[in-house]
């Protein structure tokens, strides 16, 4: 039986500050909706988790929590902040 976490251990370039994917878990569907396999995926900084639910295949939600982190990661080099649309100030 396969199992449903998603556990990396990535290279980085932001040491304990950089965003990775650490959960895909099958989760149960939103109310409403009627069809479709969900999954919870959970994206963490330190202390700063990200939780997000997603359709599609476990693997097509794993790759998107991926790309999602490495995109916050690429705002985090260029000295953005993942939170807001603007420059840290560096001291």
């Amino acid at each position: 039986m396969s199992d449903d976490r998603d556990t990396t251990d990535e290279f980085n370039l932001l040491g304990d500050r950089e965003y990775i994917v650490t959960e895909v878990v099958k989760t149960s569907r939103p109310k409403g909706i009627q069809s479709g396999d969900w999954y919870r995926y959970t994206i963490e900084h330190g202390s700063s988790p990200i939780s997000g639910v997603r359709s599609g295949s476990q693997k097509s939600v794993r790759l998107y929590a991926k790309e999602f982190a490495e995109n916050l990661n690429l705002r985090a080099l260029q000295g953005y902040s993942a939170y807001a649309a603007r420059r840290l100030q560096k001291k």
